[in-house]
């Protein structure tokens, strides 16, 4: 009697042997195409080093200072009323959220895996944070997306808003995901002003680190650094199996399963080729919604493209999903609901863009012409306006404001403070 193996059993064979086999194809075709995979690889590193390195470099070792020096567990007091009624989390979860929104792929993740190893969070919630918090960077959708491959402005606001508004719609549908969950971190007690008891959480905090500044400084450094080695190789790899699967062939015969899929939601299946190429990277894929065309050459209608582009950003292709897995990958977090939420994502990033893209064009009218034609100087004041309202400032302050509202209106309502201080 043959025994055949459990179903657990068969799965681990069958993903191991898949694996191996995709690997193999991958190794033969870098072979076969060694022109091919070196000039994809000579540009991921460019984009790495020119782009990525320099744009997250900052943002990695400032957060890791934050984290050491007490600031996050401060926040996590401080907005726990405001993060755990909309989005189920905790307090904490709001710096990894306004750093998101500011810095881009994948600083989402790798802040969500320090806050789950710190035992700042649960599983659950880490599943949660991660799947909102993982955002495009505002520069990205307005400097390259906007300016450099649609060459107008504008559609960087369309893009930004629906990128976010869509993030958050997530993080609010997420809050129902798992909600038996028992697990559950000590928190905070909640008695006495929430101001005296996040500083005393800092405080807290920053006497268990106990690393000396310097030493602090050089580790944030350090790790940093080696996050930004493993996101560069990912990067480089992505770039090279796009390309590959281009001279294969791959990218093409998959248009036509995109195709029918873009005729679904109404949209031109022209457009396949952008979105298939944005299901492995966002970069390519973005770069190609913007500069696509009917058979004759005309180009498609600025809503379809502007609308591709915001979903194909919310993606954010399979490299970053590697990517997140990666930094993920010490900790107990689940990626499936990650991949979930993406696809969620992007179905809400492409719904708000296409009723956003009207309002937006019209309100912007005077500025309706490419960013790079002439502007006399009220143009180029109310242009400048633009950008700095929506550079990305405006998520972080709103965010910002509200936990200082809060505070004092606790403080107001309690005047806790000035006793303590009285009693001093």
């Amino acid at each position: 009697m043959v025994r055949l193996p459990s179903r657990r059993r068969f799965k681990s064979y069958l993903g191991t042997y898949a694996l191996a086999g995709i690997a193999v194809v991958l190794t033969v075709c870098m072979v076969r195409y060694p022109d091919v995979a070196f000039q994809a690889a000579v540009h991921g590193l460019g984009v790495w080093f020119e782009i990525v390195f320099p744009a997250l470099l900052p943002f990695f070792i400032g957060s890791e200072i934050l984290m050491g020096l007490g600031v996050v567990h401060g926040m996590g007091v401080l907005l726990e009323p405001f993060m755990r009624p909309l989005f189920n989390v905790p307090g904490a979860g709001s710096f990894v959220m306004a750093m998101g929104l500011a810095s881009g792929y994948p600083i989402g993740a790798v802040l969500t895996a320090r806050l789950r190893k710190e035992k700042l969070c649960t599983r659950v919630e880490a599943e949660r944070l991660v799947s909102f918090t993982n955002t495009a960077d505002p520069l990205f959708m307005i400097g390259a997306v906007a300016v450099g491959m649609f060459s107008i402005v504008q559609i960087g606001v369309v893009i930004s808003l629906a990128h976010y508004i869509g993030a958050i719609l997530v993080g609010f549908v997420l809050r129902f995901y798992a909600a038996g969950d028992r697990e559950r971190i000590p928190q905070d007690s909640g008695q006495g002003n929430i101001l005296v008891r996040a500083l005393k959480a800092l405080y807290r905090a920053r006497v268990e680190d106990g690393r000396p500044f310097g030493r602090l400084l050089g580790d944030a450094i350090r790790q940093s650094v080696n996050t930004l080695l493993v996101i560069g190789g990912f990067i480089m790899l992505f770039s090279v199996i796009i390309q590959i699967a281009t001279a294969v062939k791959l990218t093409s015969s998959l248009a036509g399963a995109f195709g029918r899929l873009l005729l679904f939601f109404g949209l031109d299946p022209n457009l396949a080729p952008a979105l298939v190429s944005g299901f492995f990277e966002i970069t390519i894929g973005s770069d190609l919604a913007a500069k696509a065309t009917d058979l004759s050459g005309t180009a498609l209608p600025l809503l379809q493209r502007a609308v591709v582009a915001a979903a194909i950003i919310a993606w954010s292709g399979l490299s970053v999903h590697f990517q997140v897995a990666a930094m993920v990958n010490e900790t107990d977090i689940r990626l499936t609901p990650y991949v979930i939420a993406r696809l969620l994502h992007a179905l809400f990033s492409g719904v708000v863009a296409y009723f956003l893209m009207p309002h937006v064009m019209k309100a912007s009218a005077p500025l309706a012409a490419p960013v790079f034609a002439p502007l006399d100087a009220g143009g180029t004041a109310v242009l400048w306006r633009w950008h700095l309202l929506y550079l990305g400032a405006l998520p972080l302050l709103t965010l910002l404001f509200l936990g200082l509202l809060y505070g004092l209106a606790a403080t107001v309502r309690q005047a806790r403070i000035v006793s303590f201080l009285w009693r001093r």
